[in-house]
């Protein structure tokens, strides 16, 4: 993977920013999230809920998704924030799609919207060890 310099709190206050723009009016949960690729650029989302819940998208998924939708394919980087005071750490399905994408040295960062600068860290192998998916090299 690129080596690719960044300042996470940048990435979280972009996730804030997207998160304004999030649809939840069943959960009332708006997040997002800002993903950071190896080629420098940066992809936002936000999650969309559904009357069919499981119709529903995750603010991660859907940055990653966008970035795949650029051709862009190995994020170095996510930041995920909601409002009020749990962490938004991704979900089963967000982490496996992030190890589709990822590597075990992806780092996610974790904030709520008032405290960013607070935030917390982990790797990817941290979250999810043991992944399942093709071998980067088959990607």
């Amino acid at each position: 993977m690129k080596l690719v310099k960044f300042d996470p709190l940048s990435l979280l206050e972009s996730a804030r920013s997207a998160r304004s723009k999030a649809y939840a009016p069943y959960s009332g949960y708006q997040v997002g999230a800002t993903a950071l690729m190896s080629d420098g650029r940066t992809f936002s989302g936000v999650n969309v809920e559904n009357a069919s819940y499981g119709l529903t998208i995750c603010a991660e998924r859907a940055a990653l998704f966008m970035a795949v939708a650029a051709g862009s394919r190995e994020v170095v980087a996510i930041a995920i924030v909601a409002a009020g005071t749990c962490l938004p750490w991704p979900c089963g399905a967000c982490r496996q799609v992030l190890s589709e994408f990822g590597s075990d040295h992806t780092r996610i960062f974790v904030a709520t919207e008032d405290a960013l600068d607070g935030y917390r860290e982990a790797t990817l192998s941290e979250l999810i060890p043991h992944a399942f998916g093709l071998p980067p090299a088959a990607r």
